[in-house]
C-alpha cells in the first residue's frame, strides 16, 4: 500500500473572459497535479487548448456566483486569491497550504475586492504587468510544486524528481 497523500489543491477562475484560457490553464492543472478545477460564472465548453480533455481525468466544477462556490468550498480549505492588489504577497515569498484552492480573476478586470476580502491570502508574481490568466496560474501551480518538492528532499539540482531518478 502507497503512502498516504498529504493535502490537495484546486484551482480555477473567477469570470473568465476568454474561454481558450481555461484550457490552457486545465492543461497545466493537470501536468501539475491539480486535484480538481473550477470555474465560477461561466461553463465550461471545451476548446481546442484542453487537448487533454482535462474534465475525464479531473473534476471539474461549475459554480454560478462567488457564493455558490464559497458554500460549496471543502471543510479547512483556504481560498488564495492570485491577484495585483496592495496586500498581496509576493509569490517568491508564499507559504503555500497544505490544502488550498487558487482562484484566478477575469483577464480584464481581476477579482473584485469584496471577493478578496473572503480570500485567506493573496499572492501576487513578479512582473510589470500583469499575466495571462493561464500564464499567472500555470506559475502559481508551478511554484506551489517546486517548493514542496525542495521541502520534501525530492528537488534534483537541473531538473526534478519523478519516478526514474528518485
Amino acid at each position: 500500500m502507497g503512502e498516504l497523500k498529504r493535502g490537495f489543491f484546486g484551482i480555477g477562475i473567477f469570470h473568465a473572459k476568454s474561454e481558450e484560457n481555461i484550457g490552457t490553464l486545465w492543461r497545466s492543472a493537470a501536468i501539475l497535479g491539480a486535484d480538481f478545477i473550477f470555474t465560477i460564472g461561466k461553463r465550461y465548453r471545451h476548446q481546442c487548448t484542453d487537448t487533454m480533455r482535462m474534465p475525464r481525468h479531473i473534476p471539474l466544477y461549475n459554480y454560478s456566483d462567488y457564493d455558490d462556490f464559497f458554500k460549496h468550498i471543502p471543510y479547512n480549505c483556504p481560498v488564495v486569491a492570485v491577484e495585483l492588489a496592495d496586500n498581496s504577497i509576493p509569490l517568491e515569498e508564499f507559504t503555500h497550504p497544505a490544502r488550498c484552492i487558487y482562484l484566478l480573476g477575469a483577464e480584464d478586470y481581476g477579482i473584485p475586492e469584496t471577493i478578496l476580502q473572503r480570500c485567506r491570502d493573496t499572492v501576487q508574481l513578479y512582473g510589470a504587468y500583469c499575466y495571462n490568466v493561464a500564464t499567472a496560474g500555470s506559475i502559481v501551480m508551478y511554484d506551489r510544486v517546486t517548493k514542496a518538492q525542495k521541502k520534501a528532499g525530492h528537488w534534483i539540482e537541473g531538473g526534478y524528481a519523478n519516478e526514474a531518478n528518485l
